[in-house]
């Protein structure tokens, strides 16, 4: 099973976040059906477009609480210096992703962006991709 990672702006739209996704998944050549839940960091996961995005994904939400962030930082690619000074890891999109996957999680596919938000995939750590 695949976590889908995503960080964005307030002003991001869930029809762009969906789109990241699928993209991302058609990157990484995989089927969307492995997707298995969409996260972000928990201060972001109340928002409308990203909930509205799982359920558009027909996945759990999943926010991911700073300190399982910061304990998945060593495993990120990418670092974002704007993410780095507001969340304290290199990629929202990245470090959610290994964080809800868990400890044991790879990157399947690194940080992509749009214009508003940016995803990342990661096995479980059972998952071979």
């Amino acid at each position: 099973m695949i976590v889908a990672g995503v960080g964005f702006r307030r002003s991001a739209a869930a029809d762009e976040i969906v789109a990241l996704v699928e993209r991302a998944l058609a990157e990484a050549g995989l089927e969307p059906a492995r997707l298995s839940r969409l996260a972000t960091l928990a201060p972001l996961s109340s928002e409308v477009a990203f909930r509205d995005a799982a359920r558009r994904l027909a996945v759990p939400p999943v926010g991911v609480d700073g300190a399982t962030a910061r304990d998945a930082a060593p495993r990120v690619q990418t670092t974002s210096a704007r993410a780095l000074a507001a969340h304290g890891v290199g990629s929202v999109a990245e470090a959610a992703a290994l964080g809800a996957a868990g400890p044991e999680s790879r990157l399947v596919h690194g940080r992509i962006a749009s214009a508003a938000a940016t995803c990342a995939l990661a096995a479980l750590p059972e998952t071979r991709a």
